[in-house]
């Protein structure tokens, strides 16, 4: 808003409009191929958790939801970037798409059963959706004597063993906002975000902590002007350390994960 006003004050609006001081446009925003900042953000971390386990495991291919619109809705916010998503996935390797029916159908013949609430970090609201699709490459519907889609039953096997369960987020680090700042007496601004701290950390690097004979695993999320915060995976923090109790075991990735560090 403050930029806004700015640059409203540096147009002379009784001028024709062609004549006022415009600046000239970076890029040709209405071709309708740009993708919004934060479904880039998002379907960018997906693409790259996708990645990162191309590197692990043997993936020969890969089911993704195709979710459509109801009603008479144009989109939804998880249809955005559906184009891309699948255009980097076929990268990987051969993308095959579902649509929501076929996922919910499998997922009850399998016996998953699917949380409403999709708020919770639990396999029920979300993992579910995710065996189902992969469940898809070895199981597929086929017609009873003829009969139409009500008369079709799963055939295949699918064995359901247990598995670990983690979350992969971005560390929520606050950016940088000079432009709502004030410069105070002698034009310097106080500190407010980054990723840099002022003991030679910076913000999501996983550290080990000790205080009192008792060690604390987390992420650096903050700090003062002789102490670091450190956090857990869920961003709350585990406490306040000086420098010298604290370890650094890996730089920052950006990503922050649920699961148990072994080192």
């Amino acid at each position: 808003m403050m930029r806004r006003g700015r640059r409203g004050r540096r147009i002379n609006r009784k001028l024709p409009y062609k004549q006022r001081a415009h600046r000239q446009k970076r890029f040709n925003h209405r071709r309708g191929h740009k993708l919004p900042a934060s479904i880039r953000a998002n379907r960018q971390l997906e693409y790259r958790v996708v990645k990162e386990l191309t590197k692990v495991y043997p993936i020969c291919a890969i089911y993704y939801e195709d979710v459509e619109a109801k009603g008479d809705k144009a989109f939804t916010p998880v249809m955005v970037g559906e184009k891309f998503m699948l255009q980097w996935l076929e990268k990987l390797a051969p993308t095959h798409t579902k649509l929501g029916w076929e996922t919910a159908s499998l997922r009850r013949d399998l016996k998953l059963e699917k949380s409403r609430n999709q708020g919770e970090s639990t396999p029920a609201s979300h993992a579910v959706d995710g065996i189902a699709l992969a469940s898809h490459s070895f199981r597929g519907m086929e017609k009873i004597n003829g009969k139409n889609y009500r008369g079709q039953v799963w055939q295949g096997e699918v064995n359901l063993t247990e598995s670990p369960f983690t979350v992969l987020r971005r560390p929520p680090v606050s950016r940088r906002q000079l432009h709502l700042m004030v410069e105070p007496l002698g034009g310097v601004r106080r500190k407010y975000g980054g990723t840099v701290t002022r003991h030679g950390f910076c913000k999501g690097d996983y550290v080990q902590a000790s205080r009192k004979d008792q060690a604390f695993f987390g992420w650096v999320s903050g700090d003062t002007k002789s102490q670091v915060s450190v956090s857990n995976a869920n961003w709350k923090r585990l406490g306040q350390f000086s420098t010298n109790k604290i370890r650094l075991l890996k730089h920052s990735t950006n990503l922050v994960t649920t699961a148990k560090a072994v080192i």
